[in-house]
């Protein structure tokens, strides 16, 4: 059994450690450098990016997180996990890890009142529901990054090498493909 971690800094974590669970993972929540170096693969969950930031710089976990991305740790960031992991964001600071060759917005679908729910045909896996709220979307791919799906013309799930992103929340539709696919469940 794969023990997967749960950065459980800041955002629905539990939901992330539920689906893991329920795809034959060991789920555990990670918020130390000793915890991450516990886990063969980890999941950045949706929340506050910037909150996370600051408590990712807090605990001392954000060059651990880009060495553990480099090293090859398989990796899924949803939603702010998404913003977390870009290399560039349009407005609103710096990236923290800058690990995937994309640019982000924020917020790009509006916020919390326009979140809405769509289907998405997403390669690798068909077709899945996918909830978004205050969702970010990709403004520029680079080179390297394959897009596995798209939503109105910007691309919502992404993968590089190790490291796959998505805008939206897939631990909310009860659908653990996404997972299964990005962090090497079978």
């Amino acid at each position: 059994m794969k023990r997967v971690g749960v950065l459980a800094l800041q955002g629905d974590f539990e939901a992330h450690e539920r689906l893991l669970e329920r795809a034959g993972a060991e789920p555990t929540q990670v918020r130390t450098r000793e915890e991450l170096e516990s886990v063969e693969a980890l999941v950045i969950p949706g929340g506050e990016s910037t909150t996370i930031g600051k408590l990712a710089t807090d605990y001392d976990l954000v060059e651990p997180l880009r060495k553990r991305a480099e090293t090859g740790m398989p990796i899924l960031g949803t939603c702010a996990g998404m913003i977390v992991c870009a290399k560039r964001i349009t407005e609103g600071g710096q990236p923290l890890l800058g690990i995937v060759a994309v640019t982000v917005r924020r917020n790009a679908y509006g916020r919390q009142v326009y979140s809405f729910e769509t289907d998405l045909d997403v390669t690798g896996i068909g077709e899945m529901h996918a909830v978004f709220i205050r969702a970010p979307w990709v403004e520029k791919v680079g080179p390297g990054v394959e897009i596995l799906a798209s939503h109105r013309d910007h691309p919502v799930v992404l993968r590089q090498g190790n490291v796959t992103l998505a805008s939206f929340h897939p631990e909310l539709s009860g659908d653990d493909r996404l997972h299964r696919l990005a962090l090497g469940l079978s």
